[in-house]
């Protein structure tokens, strides 16, 4: 099969699909492999890296698009729409659920669309989970950064020093992003509070000597008031983010107080959420500064990408032998894809849009 890596279009996006060492595997598995030209320089990967562990090297978007099977990072954006074909094989995160304009595009096209966010294997996101913990260790990070006073914070230093305490920082959601969080937090000093719906979670939570709450509404209500640091980490795979923090909620926070929506991928998990970039990553809420970049991990790219091709080239291989047949056997494969023939193939997609869903083995 032909694979395709185009090079991203998304602002700031730093990352690539695949690294050289990654498409090593995969030419060495049969396949051919073409790279549109600086692909991978974002992540300090050389056409000259690429060329060596046997890709061809294109010139243009639609040539990388002219291929079998195509690997990308983020979803397509409008300009690549037109590369869209029923031909085609399209596998990249895709976070449907909050795109109904992407996702009519896939459908009207009829190009077979897997999203990495959606392929589960034992109970896990196997394709989700790196960038989830680099998002969810950078959360703290950058949260701490707009706490200072000069960047709008309330000058709480996140360590705290003797006599004075530190920052409070709750966190909702205790999966992978919430965990890496919590640590992250933890590690430099913060007073830490996580909360999830998911009581062993917790237990596992405060084995680590964090301060757990269930995620009652009224819980969480009270728990944002004397909060500095809120990191949103709210997951449901495939599906839009519960609004968990509502606008009411927001307006009780102290001034100063920061906010990280690492759930904007899939829409926010606050009412007053919408999605921001790198280059201007914060807007205001009253006295609350807001970060919802939604390509989080791609600040830290050479590190991303190769967490993420790591993951990602078992399935490409998988794909490109047969998707059809992988589809069949492979439970991981079938969670994976999204559209097929014009019509979604995910539950959680299909709901959140309010479409119609097709269960994937009844048409392929």
């Amino acid at each position: 099969m032909l694979i395709g890596i185009p090079k991203e279009i998304k602002e700031s996006e730093k990352r690539v699909s695949l690294t050289p060492y990654s498409v090593d595997q995969i030419v060495r598995a049969g396949h051919r492999v073409i790279v549109e030209t600086g692909a991978g320089v974002g992540s300090f990967f050389s056409d000259e890296q690429y060329r060596a562990a046997g890709a061809e090297i294109v010139k243009t978007a639609s040539q990388a698009w002219d291929a079998d099977l195509i690997v990308k990072v983020k979803e397509p954006l409008e300009p690549e729409y037109r590369y869209f074909s029923s031909d085609k094989l399209l596998f990249t995160y895709l976070h449907l659920a909050s795109s109904k304009k992407l996702t009519e595009a896939l459908l009207d096209s009829g190009i077979t669309a897997f999203a990495y966010e959606t392929v589960e294997k034992d109970g896990a996101l196997p394709l989700l989970a790196p960038m989830s913990e680099i998002a969810g260790k950078m959360a703290s990070l950058v949260g701490f950064f707009y706490l200072a006073e000069p960047f709008g914070g309330d000058g709480v230093l996140p360590s705290g020093v003797p006599g004075v305490l530190p920052a409070k920082v709750l966190i909702i959601g205790a999966g992978v992003v919430g965990q890496n969080a919590a640590l992250v937090a933890k590690g430099v000093g913060a007073d830490v509070t996580i909360a999830d719906i998911n009581t062993d979670k917790l237990k596992r939570m405060e084995e680590f000597g964090l301060k757990t709450i269930y995620a009652h509404p009224l819980a969480i209500a009270n728990e944002l008031k004397s909060s500095d640091l809120v990191i949103g980490a709210v997951l449901v795979a495939g599906a839009a983010a519960p609004k968990v923090i509502t606008r009411e909620m927001i307006e009780d926070m102290k001034s100063g107080a920061v906010i990280v929506d690492v759930a904007i991928d899939q829409g926010g998990c606050t009412e007053t959420s919408h999605p921001t970039t790198h280059l201007n990553p914060t807007f205001k809420t009253g006295g609350i500064t807001q970060y919802c970049v939604a390509n989080m991990p791609a600040a830290y790219a050479a590190t991303a990408t190769e967490a993420l091709s790591n993951a990602t080239y078992s399935y490409v291989i998988r794909l490109a032998n047969d998707w059809k047949e992988a589809i069949k056997e492979d439970k991981a494969i079938i969670s994976g894809l999204n559209i097929y023939d014009g019509k979604i193939t995910n539950p959680a997609v299909a709901k959140s849009l309010n479409m119609t869903y097709v269960y994937p083995n009844d048409i392929i």
